[in-house]
């Protein structure tokens, strides 16, 4: 079981974040050669070991060589450069994610469609970068739990593109709601939006306590050195034998509403709006209802960081008036995600393990979709030719 806890006392930006999944362990040749299937030129990553007030860590600096394209950045530039890369899907998954947590911010603070948000600092090639480069490490280092402390904010007035603004900026302010927070402590901007879109985006559960055996501690270095209180971001990570255990647990939430008076043509929008928002999973029960009226419950499966986010959907884009809640313990198979090659093309995989031992396997449903598309063939046959090919 792998832990990782981020200790968020002195605040958290992108830079730092990165200092310390590479002070953590995530090889810096693996990160840039990573981030180098973005295909977009104009930046490279140094990285330094330094120290705050005697605390030794890495400083990880995205330089930025050309400013030519960065003032007119939209999400859908940004999605665009992810989509059509060649990472991994989880990685594309988790790096939108984070994006989208900003211009969902960024939006309503102004006022305007999500679409038009122009990226002032997150469509910079240095925010790119920072965020895209925070997924890459967070699925190199494979962990099973993501936990953080309470996120210090700082205080004071911070420059933005529109202006002084008081600290947290305003799209800080929206991305960290239902996130405990401190302020204060030092009187400048601790926390950027994009580093509090990162934990927002990856963090299972916020806590100031927690019971962990402690593998390793890494320092991220940030930029600034004006302050008794050291700018650094510091990582926990936390590897237990699971030679005793058949299978992981993590907490989890449940969202349910009953519905009796929505167009049934509805729903399907509802479920995709739904796992766009984080949805681990999302389903639907017919049910009776009092003077046996036909109804469905909508039942929503997420991490506890994501269930705000996933009310509203649910507010929003369906007739309900009221959703229920319980905290559960998810009991999960261990697993492992690979690709095989077939005569058709690659299929992703999961196979899964119980007490160490391999169970079974699955195809991906889309990869195998895709190729009986091209292939003009049955989806049962690409199916049996990744059999073939295991």
């Amino acid at each position: 079981m792998r832990t990782l806890y981020y200790d968020c006392f002195a605040g958290i930006s992108g830079d730092m974040n990165l200092g310390a999944m590479i002070d953590l362990g995530v090889e810096v040749d693996y990160l840039k050669n990573e981030l180098a299937k973005l295909n977009i030129d104009g930046f490279r990553l140094e990285i330094e070991k330094t120290k705050r007030r005697g605390i030794s860590g890495t400083l990880a600096t995205v330089i930025v060589e050309t400013q030519d394209n960065e003032k007119h950045r939209h999400l859908h530039h940004v999605e665009e450069i992810v989509n059509n890369s060649t990472l991994s899907d989880e990685v594309k998954k988790t790096a939108l994610d984070i994006f989208t947590r900003i211009a969902v911010a960024e939006a309503k603070v102004h006022d305007i469609e999500i679409q038009k948000v122009h990226f002032h600092e997150v469509g910079a090639l240095d925010s790119i970068a920072d965020i895209v480069g925070a997924a890459i490490c967070l699925h190199y280092l494979k962990v099973d739990k993501v936990l953080a402390s309470p996120i210090q904010l700082g205080g004071g007035t911070v420059k933005c593109a529109h202006g002084v603004m008081p600290v947290p900026a305003p799209a800080t302010a929206l991305i960290v709601e239902n996130i405990p927070v401190k302020t204060g402590l030092v009187q400048y901007e601790a926390t950027t939006p994009t580093g509090a879109a990162i934990l927002a985006a990856t963090v299972d559960e916020f806590t100031e306590t927690f019971s962990l055996l402690i593998s390793k501690t890494a320092y991220g270095i940030g930029q600034r050195d004006v302050s008794d209180v050291p700018n650094i971001l510091r990582l926990y990570l936390s590897e237990t034998d699971d030679a005793g255990n058949n299978y992981l647990t993590k907490e989890a939430m449940v969202l349910e509403c009953n519905i009796d008076d929505m167009n049934p043509e509805h729903f399907d929008f509802l479920l995709d709006k739904l796992f766009d928002a984080g949805a681990s999973d999302a389903w639907l029960t017919p049910i009776i209802m009092k003077k046996s009226r036909p109804a469905t419950t909508v039942s929503v499966l997420c991490k506890l960081s994501r269930v705000e986010h996933l009310k509203s959907i649910l507010f929003i884009h369906s007739t309900t008036i009221g959703i229920r809640e319980k905290r559960i313990t998810k009991n999960m198979l261990k697993r492992e995600a690979k690709s095989v090659q077939t005569k058709y093309g690659k299929v992703r995989i999961k196979e899964c393990y119980y007490n160490g031992v391999f169970l079974r396997s699955k195809p991906e449903f889309e990869d195998c979709k895709a190729l009986a598309q091209k292939h003009n063939i049955t989806i049962a046959e690409v199916e049996k030719e990744v059999l073939k090919s295991k």
